[in-house]
């Protein structure tokens, strides 16, 4: 990791795109399992998130949370893994149950962690998934929810040993093949539930890789039987996915970071992604023109000490990764991951107090950042030469409408936006500027000008 150069702060360039190469319809969606999850807050929660403006929401669904005797090694005597009354869904139809009461969208990813008696070696619950069980679990989830869940999407970072392993057999990549043949489980448990037009996305893989997790194209490579030795295999046909879902994190120094590595895939790099997807295609693997789904995203703010940054710059940061999906015509979906952060320790080295996530628009505690003054209305203002992009939605506008932008604090313009409350106008740059977006009686943080290094 390391710090932004002071200098790129001062410097921003940024090609301004032709409107018509944008995403008009690009979904926004929410993910919040910790307060989701918990019962005593799951009507709150949802409130909270509708009050931010968004309308779509992420679901993880761990096969091993719903499923009887999780820990042990024996599966129940006389257990039908196809029987959707066998598991405890109690804690996730409060959550679908309330968005789809609100006419939300849902996405839900069926994942492992399974159930140790659902893996081949019984030894941990990531090793070795069985298939076949996946897919009369996968029955299951389908039968319970059917037609109440809008998008599926088949494992959660499956090129991460926290969800998947191996992740590597005598130093070659394995959890791709591994991953193809839970996938295509998937497709036989929707198809034994009477939904086989279900939309089910593949992928949801971690955006970098290290010497003990897979670097996401080439877990892709694997998983698309494009690898030449596994190719010849039985069973690599092209696979009839809606989409490729995809974690695209960044690291500190922003939404430009561009990682070493040609197989990892930030926000900054989702180009390295379509020219997979469309090679995959040529190769007759996957359906062409296969658009990408951002299911999980967010930036860290403090107090985390290593991938933390500011709270204005969390709220900058994301806005213009905002921007970059929303001007990729492939990029379908775009998610805002945790509204409040990740538990941290009280006690210890600072920098291990705080092992999980702070992407959250709140700390811990419930305490708001500026992001969540800034998520409802967010502004990216980018600068290219002497112009600057401002770019911007008010996502609580039913239509179009009108939003007012201000410079340093004094009305500046009044822009109309398009049907889904998104904005964007070229306007002179101007040493010093800040912009701040106001709409429907609510004002943004001021944002500054950033660019493309």
């Amino acid at each position: 990791m390391h710090r932004f150069p002071l200098a790129l702060l001062c410097l921003l360039a940024l090609a301004v795109p032709a409107a018509t190469q944008a995403s008009t319809t690009q979904t926004v969606s929410f993910e919040a399992p910790g307060d989701l999850l918990d019962p005593a807050k799951t009507e709150a929660t949802l409130n909270t998130i509708a009050g931010l403006g968004t309308h779509a929401l992420r679901v993880i669904l761990y096969w091993h949370n719903v499923s009887p005797s999780p820990n042990s090694s024996t599966k129940p005597a006389g257990l039908n893994e196809a029987d959707s009354a066998v598991y405890d869904w109690s804690k996730y139809d409060a959550i679908v149950n309330g968005a789809k009461a609100r006419g939300w969208k849902v996405l839900l990813t069926v994942s492992g962690p399974a159930p140790k008696w659902g893996t081949l070696g019984r030894r941990d619950t990531v090793t070795h998934p069985d298939p076949n069980q996946f897919a009369q679990f996968v029955q299951a989830v389908a039968q319970h929810y059917g037609t109440k869940i809008d998008l599926w999407s088949i494992w959660n970072e499956p090129n991460h040993p926290d969800f998947l392993r191996p992740q590597f057999f005598r130093g070659q990549p394995a959890s791709g093949e591994w991953y193809r043949k839970l996938f295509l489980g998937a497709l036989r448990g929707f198809k034994a539930a009477k939904l086989p037009h279900a939309k089910v996305l593949m992928g949801e893989t971690a955006p970098v890789g290290t010497s003990h997790e897979l670097s996401p194209l080439v877990f892709l490579r694997q998983a698309l039987c494009l690898n030449a030795s596994y190719h010849k295999k039985a069973g690599c046909k092209e696979l009839p996915i809606h989409g490729y879902a995809h974690h695209a994190y960044t690291r500190k120094p922003g939404p430009y970071w561009h990682p070493g590595n040609p197989n990892d895939v930030s926000i900054g790099t989702l180009s390295r992604l379509t020219r997979a997807l469309d090679r995959a295609a040529r190769a007759h693997a996957i359906p062409r023109h296969v658009p990408i789904y951002l299911t999980e995203f967010g930036i860290q703010s403090t107090p985390d000490p290593v991938y933390g940054v500011s709270q204005l710059r969390q709220a900058e940061y994301r806005a213009i990764s905002e921007w970059i999906a929303w001007k990729n015509p492939r990029v379908r979906w775009f998610s805002q991951y945790l509204l409040d952060d990740d538990p941290h320790k009280t006690s210890g080295p600072k920098i291990a107090r705080y092992p999980g996530f702070e992407s959250g628009l709140r700390f811990a505690n419930g305490r708001p950042k500026l992001s969540f003054k800034a998520f409802p209305l967010p502004l990216a203002a980018l600068r290219s030469g002497h112009t600057v992009t401002l770019w911007g939605q008010a996502r609580l506008a039913p239509r179009r409408t009108t939003v007012l932008i201000l410079a340093n604090g004094k009305t500046y313009k009044r822009l109309r936006t398009n049907s889904h409350g998104y904005f964007q106008r070229r306007v002179p740059y101007v040493h010093g500027r800040k912009y701040s977006l106001v709409w429907g009686g609510k004002r943004a943080p001021a944002m500054r000008v950033y660019a493309r290094p």
